[in-house]
């Protein structure tokens, strides 16, 4: 694991178990299209005393939840790669559609941090 994209953003929890079969779905096509592994995590012990927060950064609803996830690709090259084939997949719109729903919206990614990391130790 040389390169990680690395993202975060807020859900509804109403709405987590909708999203989480569908990126389970989505995880697979990352896979099939170079990644070594794709893992998100649900927040769960969001403050740490003497340090700053995900949630200073990303505020939430009451009625929402943190996912914090990364993706691990062998080198930025095939990451580079994999960000051109996965949009592109057709298999992508038919399971991001109903996440994007305008009128039952559970993902948006306005409200998502990403970037791409490459290793330090």
């Amino acid at each position: 694991m040389n390169y990680i994209d690395g993202f975060i953003f807020p859900i509804s929890k109403k709405h987590l178990d909708e999203y989480k079969q569908v990126s389970e779905k989505i995880a697979l096509i990352w896979k099939e299209h170079g990644a070594l592994a794709y893992h998100e995590f649900v927040g769960d012990d969001m403050n740490h005393e003497g340090t700053g927060s995900f949630l200073d950064t990303i505020p939430i609803h009451p009625e929402e939840t943190i996912i914090f996830g990364w993706v691990s690709f062998p080198s930025k090259h095939v990451r580079d790669k994999a960000n051109e084939k996965v949009p592109a997949d057709p298999r992508m719109a038919a399971l991001v559609a109903p996440l994007i729903d305008p009128n039952h919206l559970i993902f948006n990614a306005s409200k998502m941090l990403y970037g791409g990391f490459t290793k330090l130790i």
